[in-house]
């Protein structure tokens, strides 16, 4: 029997209202907590990172054929239907459904009126570029989403972008314990230039890694290029930061952390 079925009962969708948004960004979540020992450390603890081990991509797959899959896109139409100023699926979803997000849909980026995009406490490993096509957003939350690094290049977009909230040691690179960046070896062949949207191929060199500032965090960046020409047309990077696009690796030097 498919989701689609008739027979099929939807989970039940939880209607988020402001004060829950506020409510959620300062009680604890009651169901399991987004968790990653990526970098060698627990987070709410002070530690050391390991620079003896090398830092990989989260290789979980999104599962697109169960009800998680599909309330979430449901709730995306409904969204870019009534024009949403704000979208928080994770108030909207039971939380057992939620935690298995690891992924959002290239769909989020119909969703051109939503000024404020709520994904605290997810267990996001990935976002789509289709993030930038989000052109009216000015407020992104993503504190707490411990297993998500990195965001795609494709964020700067959102030129209406000034808000944004993230745990930094979660991050690529982050100041306080500059864990190491993945090393990117080859071009993602069949996705589109984050530049000049042109198409990848195999004569592409490797994407680049750039921190750069997204409304009030810098962030880890992943820029597919299709060029060194498009390499040459990234902005400069974030003062206190590798101060180059880069392709990872333990051999990266990085500026000396400050969590001291």
């Amino acid at each position: 029997m498919g989701f689609l079925d008739p027979s099929f009962r939807r989970p039940k969708v939880f209607s988020a209202q402001p004060e829950d948004l506020k409510m959620a960004a300062n009680t604890r979540v009651t169901h399991t907590r987004p968790n990653c020992d990526c970098f060698g450390y627990y987070h709410g603890q002070i530690g050391e990172v390991k620079p003896s081990k090398e830092s990989l991509f989260h290789n979980e797959v999104q599962d697109t054929a169960g009800p998680a899959w599909e309330l979430l896109n449901i709730l995306i139409e409904k969204a870019a239907a009534t024009n949403a100023r704000k979208f928080a699926p994770g108030l909207e979803m039971p939380p057992d459904l939620w935690a298995n997000i690891v992924e959002l849909p290239p769909s989020i980026g119909e969703l051109t009126s939503v000024r404020k995009l709520y994904l605290y406490s997810s267990h996001l490993v990935r976002v789509p570029p289709e993030i930038g096509d989000m052109t009216g957003l000015e407020e992104l939350d993503l504190y707490t989403s411990y297993r998500l690094h990195w965001l795609p290049y494709e964020v700067t977009q959102c030129t209406n972008l000034k808000r944004s909230r993230f745990s930094t040691r979660a991050l690529y690179g982050n100041y306080k314990f500059r864990p190491p960046f993945p090393p990117l070896i080859t071009p993602n062949i069949g996705v589109k230039c984050s530049i000049c949207s042109n198409a990848i191929s195999t004569a592409s060199p490797a994407p680049v890694w750039i921190s750069l500032r997204v409304g009030t965090d810098i962030l880890p960046l992943l820029a597919n290029v299709c060029s060194e020409d498009c390499i040459a047309r990234l902005p400069s990077p974030a003062v206190g930061y590798v101060d180059h696009p880069h392709r990872g690796g333990l051999d990266l030097v990085q500026p000396p952390a400050k969590w001291m």
